[in-house]
């Protein structure tokens, strides 16, 4: 058993974070409970501190609309957060689309599919041009683009609210990563995880690669959503630097050999870093 939960302990933290997040949602819309209210666009935190999605905020500001107070304190509040934790952690630790695509990408693991896949590229910078067509689209539009059809707003939304035809959009994302592209979503079109991956460019938290402990493996590349954060594996030993990277664990997890581990960021160059 503690085999078993060795190899899944941050997977299993992570469900746990994003279950009780909706959990505390779907309680103060249905019970009334005054812990996080709201969505997670726009939230209260504890009925008094506000919390608001950085980039909603901004595509808002692209319509030239006036921004209130509070929704640019709660904008700041969760940017800071996250920018210091780590940008992309908001994927793997609170986004509920997240449940959908690990699920499609086990499977894909699972049916062995990948050999099925047809031989055309997709470039992960695609969600960086998806990322800044939508400000474009907003300053033109006079609404906030993404959030019109954001995936994640309808389920997260359905969740707590009432899910409606939000089901259309979670199976079609499902779908996608299951029999089109592996890590399709995430890895290469979701403009909000290209967003916080340039937040979290130089956050605190980091995973650690310890070359000498390496037999490569390769275990925690298959299983990593963002494979090419993973660049220095066989090659020598340091931080992943890269802001794509979620803050998952799962590489750390299936790890046997001890050459991965979350750390702290040092942001003075030491010369285990340089070793190759």
């Amino acid at each position: 058993m503690s085999r078993i939960y060795d190899k899944y302990r941050f997977l299993i933290l992570r469900r746990l974070v994003q279950i009780t997040i909706l959990v505390l949602y779907m309680g103060a819309n249905y019970y009334g409970w005054k812990i996080l209210q709201g969505n997670l666009s726009s939230s209260l935190f504890l009925g008094k501190i506000p919390l608001a999605d950085p980039y909603a905020v901004l595509q808002i500001f692209a319509t030239g609309a006036l921004l209130a107070t509070d929704v640019l304190i709660g904008a700041a509040i969760i940017a800071i957060f996250y920018a210091l934790i780590g940008g992309r952690a908001f994927c793997s630790w609170v986004c509920p689309i997240n449940m959908v695509t690990d699920l499609a990408n086990y499977l894909r693991r699972k049916w062995k599919l990948d050999k099925f896949e047809k031989k055309w590229w997709a470039s992960r910078n695609i969600r960086y041009w998806v990322l800044g067509l939508s400000f474009i689209l907003s300053f033109l539009l006079g609404t906030a683009a993404f959030e019109m059809v954001s995936p994640i707003s309808m389920m997260h939304r359905g969740l707590v609210f009432g899910m409606g035809f939000g089901w259309a959009a979670v199976l079609a994302i499902f779908l996608f990563d299951l029999f089109v592209l592996k890590n399709g979503w995430c890895g290469h079109v979701c403009p909000l995880g290209g967003f916080y991956a340039i937040i979290g460019r130089y956050n605190l938290f980091r995973v650690r690669h310890n070359q000498p402990n390496c037999t490569l493996c390769m275990k925690c590349k298959e299983v990593c959503p963002e494979k090419e954060v993973l660049y220095m594996i066989g090659k020598k030993s340091q931080i992943v630097d890269m802001g794509e990277c979620t803050l998952c664990g799962r590489c750390v997890e299936v790890c046997d050999d001890d050459a991965l581990n979350f750390s702290i960021r040092d942001f003075v160059k030491k010369g285990e870093d340089n070793v190759s």
